[in-house]
C-alpha cells in the first residue's frame, strides 16, 4: 500500500476491518506544545507503529465551493443529500435540455431549481428534485413534461423550456442520509445538495477521532484525523508485533481481569518499602508476575507486638487461618475502660495500681488500692470539683466471695455490692479479667469482640510456614483495614504467593502472551507481613484511625490554679513600680545573706570594679557560694540609674 495522509486513510477506511496497524512515513511535531493538547496526540515520530482500534466521527465541515464559506455539520444531521452532476448550472430549461442530448444523455434525467416554481398545478419548491420525462408541446407551448415525487403521490407538471432558473442538473438515485454520504467512498468531494443547507451546492470533508495503541503507551492513544501525517497500512505484515501497554496494577484490579495474568515488571515506585517481607528485594524490573486475582476476603487487620522489646508491627490478611487465644487487655486509665465497654458484654477488671481521690468533694470519687475487682456498668456526669459537671465511669466494687459463689449469688447480693464513680481522667492502671481459653479463628474473633484485642497465637497458619506470630508473648489487634488486595506470585518462586496492595505498592508492569503454568491445586499465600514503621504510622493516619477521639482531659489542680493566679497578679505591677525596686527581676537574687563570709584575700573572688566612665559607682564585691560553680557582682544600686 501506497503512504497517504492520515485524512484520506481514514475516510476510506471500512469499520469492519478493524483493528489495522499503520507506519508513520512522515512525522509531525507541534513546537512549544506538550505531548497531548486536549488529550489528543500531536507529536508522532517517522516509523512509530499504530493499531488502531476504533474511530469516531467528531464532525462534518460543510464547505461552499463558491463562496468559501464553512459551516459544521453535527454527526446527527437529519438533512438528506443529493448528489450533482457537476459545479455548473443552467439559467433555463431549453439550455438544461440543450446540455444532455449535447452529452448524449438519455431522458429521464434529474433536476432542481433554486427558486420556487409556480405552476397552475401547484407551487414547487426551491431544491425540490424534479424528474424530466419527455420534451412535448402543451397548449401551443413546448414544454417539458416533469414529475415531482411527494412521497405520498407523484404530480405530474408542464414546464415550458423557456422557465428561467438556475437549475442544476442532479445525479439519479435515491437520497442519502449523511452517515451514507460519508460510508460511500464515490462521493468523496462529490458536490452535494440539500434543501435543509443554505447553499445550492457544497462539499463535506468529515473529521474523526482515532482511538490507537502504540508502544510503551500506557492509556489509549488518541489522533484526530485531520493531522498532517503520512502513513502506511503495513497491518498484513505485522501480525507478530506485540505492542506494549503498560499497566498500573491498581488498573488491573479495576479492570477485574482475567486471572491469571502473566505480567512483566516494567518500574517499581520510588520511595522506602514499606514491607519487610524477602520478597520485596524481587521486586525489580525486568522480573516476571503473576496475577492470581483480587485477595478475599479483602480485609486487613493491623497488628503490633507487646512486650519489653521494640514492637513490630504487621499486617495479618483476613484469610490468616492461624488458631489464637484472648489476651487479658490494659487499660492505662478509665477513659480506655469506656471504650472497650460494649453494650450486652461484662467487662471486669482488677486494679494494677493504687489511686487518691485527689480531694474531690463527691463522697462517690472513692480510692483504689492494687488488686481491687471492678465491674464496668456504664458512663454517667456526677458533681466534681468547683461544683461542674464530670465525666465519670460507674464501676462495682466485686468482693473476692463473689467469685467462688457465682455469678446468680453474686446478682442475689448486689445490694451489698459497692458501686463507686471513677472520672475518666483516673490515671490509675486496670487489667481485664478474663477466663476465655478458647482458640478463635481471626474471623470469628473480629465478629465477635471489637477492637483493640489483645491475642496470644496459639497455632501457626498452616499455608504459611514462616508465620513468625507464634513466637511473641502478645499480639495487640488494632484496627481493620478494609482495602483491596492482589494474590501476586514470582516466576522465580511460582509455589509462593503473597498479596500486594495496589494503593500503596503500584507497579507498573506489561501483558504478557504467554500463558502461565500454574500447579495443581491451591497456591499458599503468605497472610502475614511485617510493616516498616514509617509505613505503620502511614496507616495509622488513615481516616480510620483519625476519626478515633483522644481521652478527655483532666481537671487542672487547685495548686497550679492557685500558682497562676498569683502569678497572673504579679504581672499586674505597673512599669513606674518596676523602676523604683532595687532588685530587677532580670538579674539573678544575690544570696548575700545565706552565703558563709570568706576573707577578702581570697584568690578567687572579683575585685572591686574600678570607676566607669558615665560616672556610676564601682559596685560592691560579693562573697562566693561554696555549692556555686560562677561568681556574681551585685550591680543593683547601679541599675535602676541606667534605666
Amino acid at each position: 500500500m501506497e503512504p497517504m495522509s492520515l485524512q484520506d486513510f481514514v475516510c476510506s477506511l471500512d469499520p469492519a476491518s478493524l483493528p489495522r496497524v499503520l507506519q508513520v512515513c512522515s512525522g509531525v511535531y507541534f513546537q512549544g506544545s506538550i505531548y497531548e493538547i486536549s488529550g489528543n496526540e500531536c507529536c508522532l515520530s517517522t516509523g512509530d507503529l499504530i493499531k488502531v482500534t476504533q474511530v469516531h466521527l467528531q464532525k462534518v465541515v460543510c464547505k461552499n465551493p463558491e463562496t468559501g464559506q464553512t459551516m459544521v455539520l453535527a454527526p446527527n444531521f437529519q438533512g438528506h443529500f443529493s448528489l450533482l452532476t457537476g459545479p455548473q448550472s443552467y439559467g433555463t430549461l431549453e439550455e438544461l435540455v440543450s446540455a444532455a442530448n449535447q452529452s448524449s444523455k438519455k431522458l429521464p434525467i434529474c433536476f432542481m431549481s433554486t427558486y420556487k416554481i409556480a405552476t397552475k398545478a401547484r407551487v414547487v419548491p426551491e431544491k425540490q428534485p424534479l424528474k424530466l420525462v419527455a420534451v412535448e408541446m402543451h397548449l401551443g407551448t413546448c414544454c417539458a413534461r416533469c414529475v415531482l415525487d411527494t412521497g405520498a403521490q407523484q404530480v405530474l407538471l408542464h414546464l415550458p423550456l423557456s422557465q428561467k432558473g438556475p437549475f442544476w442538473e442532479l445525479e439519479p438515485g435515491t437520497h442519502r442520509t449523511l452517515l451514507q454520504v460519508l460510508q460511500d467512498p464515490a462521493l468523496r468531494d462529490r458536490l452535494l445538495t440539500c434543501p435543509a443547507l443554505p447553499w445550492c451546492s457544497q462539499t463535506l470533508r468529515p473529521e474523526y477521532k482515532i482511538e490507537a495503541i502504540m508502544h510503551m503507551r500506557r492509556s489509549v492513544v488518541k489522533i484526530p484525523s485531520t493531522l498532517e501525517v503520512d502513513v502506511e497500512d503495513v497491518t498484513a505484515s505485522s501480525q507478530h508485533i506485540h505492542f506494549i501497554q503498560p499497566l498500573l496494577l491498581s488498573e488491573v484490579l479495576a479492570r477485574g481481569g482475567p486471572f491469571p495474568l502473566p505480567t512483566e515488571i516494567l518500574e517499581v515506585p520510588e520511595g522506602p518499602p514499606i514491607f519487610l517481607s524477602p520478597w520485596v528485594g524481587s521486586l525489580k524490573k525486568g522480573r516476571r508476575l503473576c496475577i492470581h486475582g483480587v485477595a478475599s476476603p479483602s480485609w486487613q487487620l493491623l497488628a503490633s507486638t507487646k512486650g519489653r522489646k521494640m514492637p513490630r508491627h504487621f499486617m495479618i490478611s483476613g484469610a490468616y487461618q492461624g488458631k489464637l487465644r484472648r489476651r487479658p487487655r490494659e487499660f492505662p486509665t478509665a477513659y480506655d475502660l469506656l471504650g472497650a465497654l460494649k453494650p450486652g458484654q461484662s467487662l471486669r477488671v482488677v486494679a494494677t495500681k493504687d489511686y487518691e481521690g485527689e480531694g474531690l468533694e463527691n463522697p462517690g470519687f472513692t480510692s483504689l488500692a492494687m488488686g481491687d475487682r471492678l465491674e464496668v456498668l456504664r458512663s454517667d456526669q456526677a458533681l466534681g470539683a468547683e461544683d461542674r459537671n464530670t465525666d465519670v465511669l460507674v464501676c462495682q466494687r466485686l468482693s473476692d466471695e463473689a467469685e467462688k459463689e457465682g455469678e446468680e449469688e453474686c446478682e442475689g447480693d448486689a445490694e451489698h455490692q459497692e458501686q463507686i464513680m471513677l472520672p475518666l481522667h483516673t490515671p490509675g492502671g486496670f487489667v481485664e479479667e478474663l477466663s476465655d481459653g478458647r482458640r478463635y479463628s481471626l474471623q470469628d474473633l473480629t465478629v465477635q469482640f471489637s477492637l483493640p484485642c489483645e491475642v496470644k497465637v496459639m497455632v501457626k497458619d498452616t499455608n504459611h510456614p514462616a508465620d513468625p506470630l507464634t513466637s511473641f508473648p502478645g499480639l495487640r489487634l488494632e484496627e481493620k483495614i478494609v482495602e483491596p488486595f492482589l494474590v501476586v506470585s514470582l516466576d522465580s518462586k511460582p509455589g509462593m504467593c503473597f498479596e500486594i496492595p495496589p494503593r500503596w505498592l503500584d507497579l507498573t508492569v506489561a501483558e504478557e502472551e504467554e500463558t502461565p503454568s500454574q500447579p495443581p491445586g491451591s497456591l499458599p499465600v503468605a497472610t502475614v507481613e511485617e510493616l516498616t514503621e514509617a509505613f505503620y504510622y502511614r496507616l495509622r493516619k488513615l481516616p480510620t484511625f483519625e476519626s478515633q477521639a483522644p481521652p478527655p482531659r483532666p481537671p487542672k489542680s487547685k495548686g497550679l490554679s492557685g500558682q497562676k493566679k498569683q502569678g497572673s497578679k504579679e504581672k499586674g505591677i505597673k512599669s513606674s513600680q518596676i523602676l523604683e525596686l532595687q532588685e530587677p527581676s532580670l538579674l539573678p537574687k544575690p544570696k548575700v545573706q545565706t552565703w558563709p563570709k570568706t576573707t577578702e584575700d581570697s584568690s578567687n573572688l572579683y575585685s572591686q570594679t574600678p570607676g566607669c566612665k558615665k560616672g556610676l559607682r564601682p559596685t560592691k564585691p560579693i562573697t562566693q557560694d561554696l555549692d556555686n560553680e560562677h561568681d556574681y557582682e551585685e550591680v543593683v544600686e547601679k541599675f535602676p540609674k541606667t534605666l
